[in-house]
């Protein structure tokens, strides 16, 4: 029987789900037997939900009453809540002088307000369950920044704070929080930066992603997402309840210069 079987079935309510890493993770969560509820904005959501085994809420996560609402939903539906993967994320690549302010505020609220949102209503739940997991998708960019990404940055440098502080107030609780800490991911968002980051640094898309996007690799490639959904299921399962306010580099060898 492999560890992902092993583990009981658990309640896991994963953010971001309509494509990439969010698909991937769902996706993963439902291979390894576990009642997911997929959260996404986006209206194709329901049906990769769908395909993929799990129950489906549209919400905007930058509204703090859906959030809410989307950690009732899990509950209600399931009875529980023991896992919470905050993967939702968006990206805009500009320079600081010309950054919008509007952009600025979206991507806090997503990627940083809605975790914190996200984590405080599933606290009770896990804290009365004596058992929690909470995985936070939190990028490379957690640890080291890129020009033009001023507040995808710093969305993810705070969201390791978060994690780090979850983790020391839940261990007496059973409640663990970890961090993901991938390079680039062969993903719809990382597909659309290419073109962002071609204008940004005016050179040619089929330059950007060995020039930038792989300049400080050790290994010459993309990740890909079930690379990510495998480290997620492991950090949400029994086996990972030693583990808590770590950050897993998935970076390539990035961050080993």
């Amino acid at each position: 029987m492999s560890e992902q079987q092993s583990s009981p079935v658990r309640v896991a309510l994963v953010t971001g789900t309509a494509s990439g890493i969010g698909a991937a993770i769902m996706q993963a969560m439902c291979d390894a037997g576990h009642q997911v509820l997929a959260v996404d904005f986006s209206d194709e959501g329901a049906e990769v939900a769908d395909k993929a085994g799990a129950a489906f809420f549209k919400a905007d996560l930058t509204d703090a009453e859906q959030c809410r609402a989307a950690v009732e939903e899990a509950v209600s539906r399931f009875g529980r809540l023991d896992i919470l993967v905050n993967n939702a994320g968006i990206q805009h690549v500009e320079r600081i002088k010309d950054f919008p302010e509007a952009k600025w505020n979206q991507i806090i609220a997503l990627m940083l307000s809605a975790p914190f949102t996200l984590i405080q209503a599933a606290w009770p739940h896990m804290e009365k369950n004596g058992y929690g997991r909470i995985v936070n998708m939190a990028s490379i960019h957690a640890h080291v920044a890129s020009p033009g990404k001023a507040a995808y940055v710093s969305a993810k440098h705070g969201l390791m704070g978060l994690t780090k502080t979850a983790a020391l107030e839940g261990g007496e609780s059973g409640i663990t929080a970890n961090a993901i800490c991938p390079a680039y991911v062969r993903t719809p968002l990382v597909d659309k930066q290419i073109a962002e980051q071609a204008k940004l640094n005016d050179m040619p898309e089929d330059e950007v992603i060995e020039k930038i996007m792989l300049k400080g690799a050790a290994i010459k490639h993309m990740i890909d997402p079930s690379e990510v959904a495998d480290m997620a299921v492991w950090l949400a399962s029994d086996k990972a309840g030693s583990v808590t306010g770590s950050s897993f580099n998935m970076d390539l060898g990035w961050t080993a210069q």
